[in-house]
């Protein structure tokens, strides 16, 4: 997995005190039961950890934790 994933998952634990082991690639953030109020808040903490904007249409409740990570990295974010 690449570093982007790698720090998605820190911001998982650290932002919404999920473990490490309650996380993998293909799981979605519902799966995670990530809410909306959740989900804005991931938005707002990405952007601040990969500086980048990232958006409501960018990362949804139905993306899995590796898509996030792929479309954060796309973004141009450097590791």
């Amino acid at each position: 997995m690449s570093d982007i994933y790698h720090r998605m998952v820190t911001l998982l634990q650290t932002s919404f005190g999920l473990e490490a082991d309650e996380i993998s690639p293909e799981q979605t953030f519902n799966d995670l039961e990530l809410d909306s109020l959740a989900m804005v808040e991931l938005s707002l903490a990405a952007q601040e950890e990969f500086g980048v904007q990232v958006g409501d249409e960018d990362i949804s409740a139905q993306d899995t934790v590796s898509r996030a990570a792929e479309v954060i990295e796309a973004k141009g974010v450097t590791v």
